[in-house]
């Protein structure tokens, strides 16, 4: 299903080209990866600029972790170690509840948001994002000048 734009719309956005494709291969399922449901995580705004994206990754050590910004994505990624993969599958399992396999999330940011830190705390992933917008970008103030009060003074 391809998105429709509205000519509408199109008439009164300038400067919003990359949004629209965006939302173009959103629709039509051409990103690389869906964001899969395993492990679990939460993605919440902790205040106006701040955002906080928690993963819950138990049984993952902090070198068997990776995070990575590039080109506007957040990638975390987590890789079991061979040697625990394998004490893993060695035993004799009466139930197996626990997940333990690599996983991919990839998150797409917006031009002003950064990653800050990232920190594991009781088996939870916490990376936290900012929204640092630049001071041109702030809303600010048009004086409006008149060419009749010029003619006035005159």
């Amino acid at each position: 299903m391809r998105l429709n734009t509205d000519r509408n719309l199109l008439l009164s956005t300038v400067g919003f080209e990359r949004l629209f494709d965006s939302l173009n291969n959103l629709s039509s399922g051409s990103f690389e990866h869906k964001n899969p449901s395993y492990p679990p995580y939460n993605i919440f705004k902790e205040s106006e600029s701040t955002y906080l994206i928690e993963i819950a990754v138990a049984g993952f050590k902090q070198n068997e972790i990776d995070i990575t910004s590039e080109d506007k994505k957040l990638i975390i990624e987590g890789k079991t170690s061979d040697k625990k993969s394998e004490e893993y599958t060695e035993k004799e399992y009466l139930h197996r509840g626990l997940a333990r396999r690599d996983f991919i999330h990839e998150f797409v940011l917006a031009e002003t948001v950064v990653v800050e830190k990232a920190n594991i705390s009781d088996g939870i992933l916490t990376v936290e994002l900012k929204n640092i917008i630049p001071e041109e970008k702030k809303p600010r103030k048009i004086k409006i000048s008149s060419a009749e009060k010029s003619l006035l003074t005159n």
